[in-house]
């Protein structure tokens, strides 16, 4: 569990930096219309994904439904973006989709009052959870369930 911590963290460094150094402007683009949240059932349990059914994470440093994830975090950590309400699918509580303004001036959604973000080393492959558990950025990140709470995995 630690060396694949110790992997991930590796990674995202790399991919920090690399961005950084080709002047990359990896961050999400602007979306044309509302996101859709719906559910995907993973080894983890039945978790929140966007609309093409890519895992969404939430990010522990967040505080009061506000992103503390700009810059290079959310080049690694794609904010979901929308324009207009976000809306719900499968087993998604519409009572628990929201939305944040994020630093510049796009709109992320929230789900349980967490900013929701999609991990670039799930290499947009639905279902991936690479991105649980792992500590970048200054706080821990996890997959978020049904309940809008983080999931963790056992053992950890």
């Amino acid at each position: 569990r630690i060396v694949r911590r110790l992997i991930v963290v590796a990674l995202v460094a790399a991919l920090a930096a690399s961005a950084a150094l080709a002047g990359l402007a990896l961050a999400a683009s602007s979306p044309t219309k509302p996101a859709t949240v719906k559910t995907r059932h993973v080894s983890l349990g039945t978790i929140v994904v966007d609309g093409k059914s890519h895992t969404l994470y939430l990010f522990e440093k967040d505080k009061n439904g506000k992103s503390k994830c700009s810059g290079a975090c959310a080049q690694n950590w794609p904010p979901l973006l929308t324009k207009g309400k976000p809306k719900a699918s499968g087993s998604v509580k519409a009572s628990k989709l929201g939305t944040t303004k994020r630093s510049d001036g796009t709109t992320q959604v929230t789900y349980g009052g967490h900013p929701l973000y999609t991990f670039v080393l799930d290499h947009n492959k639905p279902g991936s959870t690479k991105g649980e558990g792992v500590d970048a950025f200054g706080a821990e990140w996890y997959v978020v369930g049904t309940n809008g709470k983080k999931i963790e995995k056992e053992g950890s």
